[in-house]
């Protein structure tokens, strides 16, 4: 079964974007000013390789949008990197930003590199190399990098101390720092523990809780296997994961903390002694009553929607379904949470990190998990009320949600066609 998406990133998220601002009844010159980047960039990282070669990466930074604040956004390290998927990340970063009511803009970064490839000196010289051809760009009040896929604290580390070479001591310049360095306690947890609040938010609406429901995660990467943790502790049965190792199932239940301990040890998720192994591209059609996607992009098209079994489908990867699998899974009736809201746990406490590190006073890890609460569910409560206006699904809701606060800040701002 093909689990490649029909439309590309940049098309999919250009056609949600179309249809909140018709909905919204933009203008459209409007339309297409909030479609264009502020900036694209694009560079060439050449670094030696330990043997001593020569080796060059393509870096890329998209400024999307400035209207509401600095523009903020992962940098991942990936070999499918490319222009059109870093240009619709920076897109729904806008979007997201502006869903759960953070003072920023959306931007997006990457190198197309896989960094498994690569030992920890020669992602340091890329990493550092990356930074000097981009540190113009990027300022405390202009653009705040983050980790994404294939990049971490360490990553986050290298390009502050770059950027500090040139600009002075700057720790605000990026956010998901180690804790050493700035970083903010529960800055690791806070995408997982973001998607977990926002399912326990939509549940509710439907009368249900973690405890009562089977799950069944795609992805058992930082992301995944934080989602994993909080869902059992609070309850909830895992019934399968996957992710590029492999896919392992059990109807009474993955015990998650052995699960942690064997893929630590392993490096694997084949051959739990507490699961069975079974085909990875099963993952997605398997029966369960909530489905979390928390791998790569455009994994839920078309074809595989029509076999999804799931009730819920709560998007902690960005950009996992296309809009044609929406009106597939719309029609079968299952409720979708959209990455622009679910997953948007990450930049907001991103967000805390760059305050504490503006203000030089840091939160202890009960404020900073209170406050991801309180913006995650009065943003899944702005979002019901935009489904209420414009009698959409949760998606439509968050995107004009999104969409009008970054066109209204952009006409107050005195934009003109």
């Amino acid at each position: 079964m093909s689990a490649k998406p029909i439309l590309n990133a940049l098309e999919a998220t250009n056609r949600n974007f179309r249809r909140a601002a018709r909905l919204l009844g933009l203008d459209s010159m409007l339309q297409t000013s909030l479609m264009i980047p502020f900036r694209e960039v694009k560079v060439e990282c050449t670094i030696p390789k330990d043997d001593g070669s020569l080796v060059s990466y393509i870096g890329y930074r998209i400024q999307h949008d400035n209207a509401r604040g600095p523009m903020k956004g992962g940098i991942r390290y990936h070999h499918e990197v490319n222009l059109d998927e870093i240009n619709a990340l920076a897109q729904l970063m806008t979007w997201k930003t502006a869903v759960v009511d953070l003072p920023y803009g959306g931007a997006k970064g990457g190198i197309n590199c896989n960094p498994k490839d690569l030992s920890p000196s020669e992602l340091e010289r890329l990493t550092r190399t990356f930074t000097q051809k981009i540190h113009d760009l990027i300022r405390i009040n202009t653009d705040i990098p983050a980790p994404d896929m294939g990049t971490n604290a360490q990553t986050m580390a290298w390009i502050f101390d770059e950027y500090s070479k040139f600009h002075g001591n700057s720790l605000p310049i990026v956010t998901g720092k180690p804790l050493h360095l700035g970083g903010s306690l529960g800055r690791e947890a806070a995408t997982g523990r973001g998607v977990v609040i926002a399912a326990e938010a939509l549940l509710a609406e439907h009368g249900k809780s973690l405890k009562d429901l089977t799950f069944v995660i795609q992805g058992f990467g930082n992301v995944g296997s934080w989602v994993a943790r909080l869902i059992h502790k609070s309850g909830g049965k895992i019934i399968a994961v996957s992710d590029i190792t492999g896919a392992i199932k059990n109807p009474d239940g993955i015990d998650i903390p052995k699960l942690l301990k064997h893929k630590e040890k392993t490096l694997s998720l084949k051959d739990f002694t507490g699961a069975d192994n079974f085909d990875p591209a099963q993952v997605l059609v398997h029966e369960c009553d909530v489905l979390i996607p928390c791998a790569l992009g455009g994994v839920i098209n078309r074809e595989t929607a029509k076999d999804v079994k799931a009730k819920f489908i709560i998007e902690a990867a960005n950009n996992p379904t296309d809009p044609e699998a929406d009106e597939v899974l719309l029609k079968k009736g299952v409720v979708v949470l959209p990455d622009i809201y679910a997953n948007a746990g990450g930049v907001t406490v991103s967000y805390f990190e760059w305050v504490q590190n503006i203000q030089g006073f840091m939160w202890d890890e009960k404020r900073i998990n209170y406050e991801l609460q309180k913006y995650m569910t009065k943003a899944f409560h702005d979002i019901k009320d935009k489904c209420k206006t414009f009698d959409c699904n949760l998606r439509m809701g968050a995107f004009t949600l999104g969409v009008e606060r970054v066109a209204r800040a952009s006409t107050l701002r005195g934009w003109e066609a």
